[in-house]
């Protein structure tokens, strides 16, 4: 029996079930647990990957252990794998924070199955996450920042479109909220002071905070609206345009902020997450506490913020030379 419908995260039909212990029970609980959709789909698709070892291994659950653990994370990046609902295989080896985030759901299932007093072949404890690459973070110097945001009223030939995008960034860079935020935004969610009260990651409630600058372009942009649409920013091409539900893609947001970029040649990555990501370093830089931030970028734990918030070299620098004992 199928407890969840999801096709819209996938274009595979008739999809396998999944034959492990309970799983459809556990993912039904997930899904109450108020996760998203895509999360809950998530979720499946990582106890498909098991599914699908023990399937090649001829190996039944109760048979998991240390050993044959270790033989699954060999699995998840060779070429043996098999795609979770296609069985074909795998175009690609999965990198290291994706193969974690297998062996992570498949310990929250573990802690399930414990929870609701089944019995499980291995401890939750006992399966370890692998070794990632710490890359050091990367964040565009607060002018090309600046410059970037201020780029669409530049580049776009359609005046609405130039102002609602660079709306857009410049509430991105304001108020640090994730792109995802960005296009759910509604206008009843503006109070004229400048204070966003949104719904994020996990259906997590909290406020943002946008600049007078930032105030200044959304004032601007609906100015130029003639509509009754709910959505703070709309499309204006597209399947989308002319529908009362229509929203901005993230996938459009994205591709425009790589082609403001390439045209002002700054040669740091950067996307709608770079602009949250200096949104924090230089809050950060100019004194903020982490606790603060933490609030600000809707994070449960103070650890991911910490991780989170990388500080430019030149802060770095400058903090070596000033506080360095042995000059």
């Amino acid at each position: 029996m199928r407890f969840l419908n999801l096709p819209e995260y996938t274009n595979v039909m008739n999809r396998q079930i999944i034959r492990l212990p309970d799983a459809d029970l556990f993912l039904l609980y997930i899904k109450t647990q108020n996760y998203s959709e895509e999360t809950v789909y998530n979720y499946e698709e990582d106890l498909k990957h098991l599914d699908n070892f023990l399937e090649m291994e001829n190996l039944a659950f109760n048979g998991l252990d240390k050993a044959r653990m270790n033989q699954f994370k060999v699995y998840l990046v060779s070429r043996e794998r098999k795609q979770p609902f296609t069985g074909l295989t795998a175009p690609r080896k999965l990198g290291a924070s994706s193969v974690n985030r297998v062996l992570s759901s498949l310990r929250t299932y573990l802690r399930y199955l414990i929870d609701m007093d089944k019995p499980v072949p291995i401890p939750p404890d006992a399966i370890k996450l692998i070794k990632t690459d710490k890359k050091h973070g990367q964040v565009a110097e607060l002018s090309e920042l600046i410059t970037l945001i201020e780029s669409p009223v530049k580049f776009e030939k359609d005046e609405i479109i130039g102002i609602r995008n660079r709306a857009m960034l410049e509430v991105l860079l304001a108020s640090g909220m994730r792109i995802s935020e960005l296009v759910s935004l509604n206008k009843n969610q503006l109070d004229g002071t400048g204070r966003l009260f949104i719904r994020g990651k996990g259906k997590k409630e909290r406020f943002v905070y946008l600049t007078d600058r930032a105030m200044h372009w959304v004032d601007l942009y609906l100015e130029k609206r003639d509509d009754t649409a709910p959505a703070l920013f709309l499309p204006y091409r597209g399947p989308n345009a002319g529908k009362s539900t229509r929203r901005i893609s993230t996938n459009y947001l994205q591709a425009k902020i790589k082609e403001y970029r390439e045209k002002l040649r700054i040669n740091v990555p950067t996307s709608a997450h770079s602009l949250r990501h200096g949104y924090a370093t230089y809050l950060a830089e100019n004194g903020a506490s982490p606790a603060a931030i933490q609030i600000l970028l809707g994070h449960e734990s103070l650890d991911t913020t910490t991780r989170y918030v990388h500080a430019s070299d030149k802060f770095a620098e400058e903090t070596h030379k000033k506080f360095h004992p042995a000059k």
